[in-house]
Parts: C-alpha cells; sequence; structure tokens
C-alpha cells in the first residue's frame, strides 16, 4: 500500500480546530446503565478508566483516520488506537472494502481457509524466528500457546518471566505484572506474585521471577534452577510498564544464556510486532528468539493472535503431539483484516512515517518540558513511548524503579491533553501508540496541546 493512500494527506482535516472537552453527561449516564448488567460496567478491568475528575470512563461512538468521537460529540486525536491496534488508524478504507467483501461470502466455517495460508506466508517473510506459525485470538491465547509450545520441547515445567512485563491476563504468566512495592521480596530472588485472586498456587511455584536489564541477576537464577526452566520470557521494550528499554546488549546476553541453559527464549511482541517495523523488535535489536508472540498490529482493529518459532520447537505442535486448537482461530475476516494490514506494513514509507511522527511528538514532549522546568523522560521509540514523570527526570530501567514515578502528575498531563481533544493511555505506566494516518495538521494540534497541557502542570 502506498502512502498516498491514506486519507487525511489531502488536507481533509486543514484548518478544522480541535475542540476542548465539553460535557461528557452521556457517557456519565452510560456507565450507570452498564453497571446494572455489566460486571463493573465494563469489560475488560483496563477500561475502568475515568476523564479526570469524572469518576467514570468515556465511552466512544466513531472514529476515522486518527479521531474519535465519544458519545457527547467531543472529538479526539487517538493515541491508544485501541492499545496498538488500530495501527492503520480507524475505518481505513483498505480494511473496510476488504472486510466489506467477506461479510458477503461467509466470515466463520470452522475449517482451513485461503487467507490463514496468505497470512502466514507473509508472517514468515517479515519475522525472522518465524519457520512455523500458528493462529489465537488473542495475545494471552497466543502466549499460552507459546508457553505449551516451550513446555513440550523441552519436557521441562518452570518458567523464567522478568518482574513488571506482562504477558496477558490468564493464569499461567500473570505473574509479578505489578506487585506492590511491600509485596516485591529481595531485589535478588523477586517473589512471585499472583496478579488477581484465583490463580492458582502450583501455577504461581512454576513462574520464577527475575529482575530486568540485570546479566548478574539473570546468570544467578538460572544458575540456581539449573536445568529446570522450559522458556524465558520478555517483552523486548517493556510496554505495560513505563515502556522501558533493554540496555544495550542486555538482549544478546539473554539469548546467550538461554542457548547454554538449553531453555526456550521466547519474545512477547504483542506490542512490538510489526510495530517498531515489519520484523519487529527482534529486527530492531538483532536477536532471534525461538519462539515469538504477535497481537495487536497484526490485525489492524480485528481479533487475531499468532505465536511463531523456529522449526525445531514448533514440531511437537506441528505432529499434533503437543495440542492447540480453537474454533475462532485465524476465521477468513480476522485473517484477512490481518494480510491488509502488514501488506501497508511492509511498505517502508508507512513504517518511517509512523516513526517520524512519533519522534516530533517525543521532541515536543522534551522540549515543553524543559521550557516548564518539569522533570521527566520519554521512554521507547517513535512509535510506541511513555512520558514518565519522575523526582530527577531520570529514565527507568526496571520494574521497581516505577515506585518513583508521581502518578498524579501523569494523571493531570493526561486530563489537560483529553480538555485540549487529545487521546491516551489513561494508565502512566502504559504506552502511547502512534497510528499510521496522522496528518500534519493534527501532528501540529497534539504538539500545541502538549505545550498547553505542560503549561498547565506548573
Amino acid at each position: 500500500m502506498d502512502i498516498q493512500e491514506f486519507p487525511g494527506d489531502s488536507g481533509d482535516s486543514v484548518g478544522r480546530p480541535v475542540p476542548a472537552l465539553g460535557g461528557t453527561a452521556v457517557s456519565r449516564e452510560l456507565f450507570e446503565r452498564a453497571k446494572r448488567s455489566l460486571a463493573g460496567g465494563i469489560s475488560s478491568s483496563s477500561r475502568l478508566t475515568s476523564t479526570g475528575p469524572d469518576p467514570y470512563p468515556l465511552y466512544m461512538s466513531s472514529g476515522s483516520g486518527a479521531r474519535i468521537r465519544d458519545a457527547d460529540g467531543n472529538e479526539y486525536i487517538d493515541y491508544l488506537i485501541s492499545y496498538g491496534s488500530a495501527i492503520l488508524g480507524h475505518a481505513h478504507p483498505s480494511l473496510t472494502a476488504g472486510l466489506t467483501g467477506v461479510l458477503g461470502r461467509g466470515t466463520m466455517f470452522g475449517t482451513c481457509n485461503v487467507p490463514e495460508v496468505e497470512l502466514a506466508e507473509r508472517i514468515r517473510e517479515m519475522v525472522p524466528c518465524a519457520e512455523l506459525v500458528r493462529f489465537a485470538n488473542s495475545g494471552s491465547e497466543a502466549v499460552q500457546g507459546a508457553i505449551r509450545a516451550a513446555r513440550g520441547y523441552t519436557g521441562r515445567n518452570r518458567i523464567l518471566k522478568f518482574e513488571g512485563h506482562y504477558h496477558g491476563w490468564s493464569d499461567t504468566l500473570a505473574i509479578s505484572n505489578r506487585p506492590a512495592e511491600t509485596e516485591t521480596g529481595p531485589y535478588g530472588a523477586p517473589r512471585s506474585v499472583p496478579h488477581s485472586p484465583g490463580i492458582p498456587p502450583g501455577v504461581v511455584d512454576d513462574v520464577v521471577i527475575c529482575p530486568w536489564n540485570d546479566p548478574e541477576a539473570l546468570q544467578a537464577v538460572l544458575d540456581a534452577h539449573r536445568g529446570e526452566f522450559a522458556a524465558v520470557i520478555c517483552e523486548p521494550i517493556v510496554a505495560n510498564n513505563a515502556c522501558v528499554m533493554p540496555d544495550p546488549g542486555y538482549l544478546d546476553r539473554l539469548r546467550e544464556a538461554c542457548t547454554a541453559h538449553g531453555a526456550v527464549l521466547i519474545f512477547d511482541e504483542v506490542c512490538t510486532g510489526f510495530r517498531t517495523g515489519p520484523g519487529g523488535a527482534q529486527t530492531l535489536f538483532g536477536v532471534r528468539p525461538d519462539l515469538a508472540v504477535f497481537s495487536k498490529a497484526l490485525g489492524g482493529g480485528l481479533p487475531i493472535a499468532a505465536f511463531a518459532g523456529v522449526r525445531e520447537v514448533m514440531e511437537p505442535l506441528a505432529s499434533g503431539r503437543v495440542k492447540h486448537g480453537g474454533t475462532y482461530n485465524a476465521s477468513p475476516l480476522c485473517a484477512t483484516a490481518a494480510v491488509i494490514t502488514l501488506t501497508a506494513l511492509a511498505d517502508p514509507a508507512v513504517v518511517k512515517r509512523i516513526d517520524e511522527t512519533g519522534l516530533r511528538i517525543t521532541e515536543a514532549i522534551r522540549r515543553a518540558a524543559r521550557d516548564r522546568g518539569i522533570p521527566c523522560a520519554v521512554q521507547g521509540v517513535g512509535a510506541m513511548f511513555q512520558v514518565v514523570f519522575t523526582p530527577d527526570g531520570a529514565p527507568v530501567r526496571q520494574y521497581r524503579d516505577t515506585f518513583r514515578i508521581q502518578q498524579r502528575r501523569y494523571d493531570t498531563f493526561r486530563h489537560e491533553l483529553l480538555r485540549r481533544g487529545v487521546h491516551s493511555n489513561a494508565y502512566g505506566l502504559a504506552c502511547w501508540f502512534v497510528p499510521a494516518v496522522v496528518t500534519a495538521d493534527e501532528l501540529a494540534e497534539t504538539c500545541e496541546a502538549i505545550e498547553g497541557a505542560f503549561a498547565a502542570l506548573t
């Protein structure tokens, strides 16, 4: 897909101001109504957000390109984009046309289909480790599939996971995602803390926690459990906790350590996959894992996920010895959306546009913070990043560093952006995601909103 095909480049938003946040009474009424039928009024725990001082979430009614509109008619430039999923923007013409055709032919058969084969071939072309591919419906499901594949291949049960890394909500790895400071335990031997009541102790015992970005601590944990680990799993960029980057050379050390200990190295690329470039983080950092997990940007806004890896590790699953299934896996509708999306993201011009837009925004944040004398760090890459308010403006390298973050300042910053028509993640440790369709005017409006938001922080 050529970059010129994206909507908005012809100037359809020129001169159109982004309105300040108006009333949100309809969202308030909808939340009160929802609480009578939905548990907690929400369908996902992450949606229990607020509009700042108002104790209810916003309800979105429509979107086009980089913009979304709430039920009250307020319009926002969207840098949440469904937690990074709608990477081509909302209601992209290519997706709309392609999916309309599938709707007319049938969306689900519960059989093999042509789009899933085309999609697997596309992933193999783009991702270094993807010699064989399997599909699922969400990142959490795909993580479970990858863990089962690793356990089936190695015959081992234990998993090494890094403190603060997020790998979905299911029991398998919902351990020490965001433990409280009082729960973490010793630095060198962190406690395995279940993310929620309802996770059995036996599951928790199979997950060993290690600090991130510390080669010596990694080696110590591997040596203490020699021959026990089926896999070591990580977010190469810790998207769900301050967008922490790996230290230079750390992923190489991780690769070497896994090889030496016979453990499968799994990259959770649910957020980084296809967003940080066609090959994801493994191409960005030049380190090939044994298995990788993808979702979010893969489907362009539709529910689809994948886990892929080297043939040797995937072979027990390919032969049927290791079981994996799912009625909805790679349905024609979702697989078609993914083929369209990856075709667009294979274009270097599209990737460049996403990255350059994000870099312009992060520079605007750094400049506004510097001009106003407000300590903060911007972490991540152009396509995905986060603003971290620390007392000294220093970036964070590990999960325990996040305890220094000034969450109230971020909450104020986010609300001031929302009032100025910029929609970002409500949670202060999770990412901004940049869509491929931000126009020059929308970028300028975003930077202006950032300047205004920082002025409100002083």
